[in-house]
C-alpha cells in the first residue's frame, strides 16, 4: 500500500506503506504529538480526529468505536484514531491538543435534555479586591489580569479530573466526579486542586503581574453532595449545567472565607470524604450560611501532612514546561554525554524528539488523576520504546538524567525544590516500572 495522511494545521504529509498500522500509530512513528492517554486501547477517545477528506479511504468504525461514537453524538467525520485504519490518502485534524482539555470531555456524558443525580465535589474559587481591581486598571489591563488568573488557577482543577464549570466575573467554579470516581478521590481532587491554585496564584503575583503593583488573593470554598449533572436549556441551546443545593452551598462557603480571613474552607461533608490525617485542618468553625436554618461546620485547610507527589508534580511543570525547547535540548545533551550509544537509537529530527518528550511528561502529570487510563498508557508507551531498541537497562539512566534536567531547570535550591525533585523520582519510579516489559 502507498498512501499518505495529511495533518491539517502542521501543514504536513507523511507517506505510508504499512496498512497495519492506526492512524494514531502513524502519528507516533512520524513523531507527531498525538493524545491517546488509555495508550490507544481505544478506552478513551482523546486520540479522536475529524477526517476533513478521504472518509472512503479509512476501515469502518468497529463495534467498540461505533458505541463511543453513539454515546458522544459524534457525525461521521470524528474518528477515533487508535480504531481506524488507511486504505487511501487521507487529511484530517487532530482534536485534542493538550492535556487541559480531556478532561473537558466529561462534559460529553453529561445527560442530554435532562438530568441525573451524582456525587460531586463543588469548588468555589473568588478573586478578591475585583471591584478596586476595576476600578484603578483599564479594561484592556483588567481583562489581561483576568485571563491570567483564569489560565493559572484553572489548570489545577484540570489536572486533578475537575471540569471547569463555569466563570461568573471574578469566580471560578470546579467540579470533581461528574462522570464516577468515590468519595474519597472526588473530595482529595478538589483540596489538592485549591492548594494547586494557591501556588499558581503566587507565582502569578510574583511572575507575571509584578508590573501591575498589584497581589491578586482568593478564597476558596468546597462542599461535596448530590447534584443533578446534564445539558439543560432550550433544545436549540443546550449547556453543560450542575444544579442542586450542594452547589449553592459551595458558594456560600466560600463567602466565608472573607468572614474568617481563610484562604481555603470545607465543608463537613467533604472532610468525612477524605482521610483526615493526611490534611493539615488550622481551624474549625460552627456558622450560619445564608439561606440556611442549621448550623454548618467548616474547617480551614492549610496543606497535606505529608509530601503529596501529585501536587508537588503539579505545581512544578508550569516551571519546567515554561520553555519546553530548552528542557529537551538540555535533557537530550545530558542524556548523549552520560550514554553515547544511545544516540543510535534517535534517527530523527531532534527538535520533534524533544516536543515529543515534553508533550509525555506534561500528560504523564494530568494522566496521574485517571488511574484507571494512567497504566494501560504507560505499557503501551513502553511497548512503543522497545521497537525503537529501548532497552530497560536504559531506563535507570534516563532517570537520573531526567532528574539532573529538573534540577537544572528549577535552578539553585531554594525552599521546595527538594520536595519537588523527591516527588520526580518517586513519580519516575513508577512510571519508568510501569513501562518495563514484562519477562518472557
Amino acid at each position: 500500500m502507498n498512501a499518505s495522511v495529511t495533518y491539517m494545521g502542521l501543514n504536513r504529509t507523511v507517506l505510508v506503506e504499512d496498512d497495519a498500522s492506526s492512524l494514531l500509530d502513524i502519528s507516533l512513528d512520524n513523531q507527531i504529538p498525538h493524545m491517546h492517554e488509555c495508550g490507544g486501547y481505544g478506552r478513551c477517545t482523546t486520540c479522536r480526529v475529524r477526517i476533513v477528506e478521504g472518509s472512503q479511504n479509512l476501515s469502518r468504525r468497529n463495534r467498540a468505536e461505533q458505541e463511543m461514537a453513539q454515546s458522544r453524538n459524534w457525525d461521521p467525520t470524528i474518528r477515533l484514531a487508535c480504531q481506524t485504519y488507511l486504505k487511501g490518502n487521507v487529511s484530517l485534524q487532530r482534536l485534542i491538543w493538550s492535556m487541559g482539555e480531556v478532561n473537558q470531555l466529561q462534559k460529553e456524558l453529561a445527560p442530554e435534555g435532562k438530568a441525573e443525580e451524582r456525587s460531586i465535589a463543588i469548588l468555589f474559587c473568588d478573586l478578591r479586591n475585583f471591584t478596586s481591581l476595576s476600578s484603578a486598571n483599564l479594561n484592556f489591563d483588567l481583562a489581561f489580569m483576568l485571563n491570567k488568573f483564569y489560565t493559572a488557577l484553572g489548570e489545577p482543577i484540570l489536572m486533578n479530573n475537575g471540569i471547569i464549570y463555569q466563570y461568573v466575573g471574578d469566580e471560578i467554579v470546579g467540579v470533581f466526579g461528574t462522570t464516577g470516581g468515590n468519595r474519597e478521590k472526588n473530595c482529595t481532587d478538589a483540596i489538592r486542586a485549591a492548594l494547586g491554585m494557591q501556588f499558581a496564584l503566587s507565582r502569578l503575583n510574583k511572575m507575571e503581574l509584578e508590573d501591575f503593583k498589584v497581589e491578586l488573593k482568593s478564597g476558596i470554598g468546597i462542599n461535596f453532595g448530590k447534584a443533578y449533572v446534564g445539558h439543560l436549556g432550550h433544545p436549540t441551546h443546550r449547556q453543560f449545567s450542575v444544579i442542586g443545593d450542594p452547589v449553592n452551598v459551595a458558594s456560600r462557603i466560600q463567602e466565608q472565607t472573607k468572614v474568617h480571613n481563610a484562604r481555603i474552607l470545607i465543608s463537613e461533608s467533604v472532610l468525612k470524604g477524605i482521610r483526615e490525617q493526611d490534611v493539615e485542618i488550622a481551624r474549625s468553625f460552627k456558622t450560619l450560611l445564608s439561606g440556611k436554618e442549621n448550623i454548618c461546620n467548616l474547617f480551614e485547610v492549610l496543606g497535606f501532612k505529608e509530601m503529596d507527589m501529585k501536587l508537588e508534580l503539579q505545581a512544578s511543570l508550569h516551571q519546567l514546561l515554561e520553555d519546553q525547547e530548552r528542557f529537551a535540548s538540555l535533557f537530550y545533551e545530558k542524556l548523549f554525554q552520560t550514554a553515547p550509544s544511545v544516540r543510535a537509537l534517535f534517527k530523527r529530527d531532534m527538535t520533534e524528539q524533544g516536543r515529543l518528550l515534553t508533550h509525555m511528561l506534561g500528560g504523564l502529570v494530568y494522566s496521574m488523576s485517571r488511574p484507571d487510563y494512567f497504566h494501560s498508557g504507560l505499557k503501551n508507551l513502553g511497548i512503543n520504546h522497545q521497537k525503537y531498541g529501548v532497552k530497560p537497562e536504559h531506563y535507570p539512566i534516563v532517570k537520573t538524567v531526567l532528574i539532573s534536567t529538573i534540577q537544572e531547570v528549577l535552578g539553585e535550591e531554594e525552599d521546595g525544590n527538594s520536595k519537588v525533585l523527591s516527588a520526580w523520582s518517586e513519580a519516575l519510579n513508577v512510571v519508568l516500572e510501569a513501562m518495563k516489559p514484562l519477562p518472557e
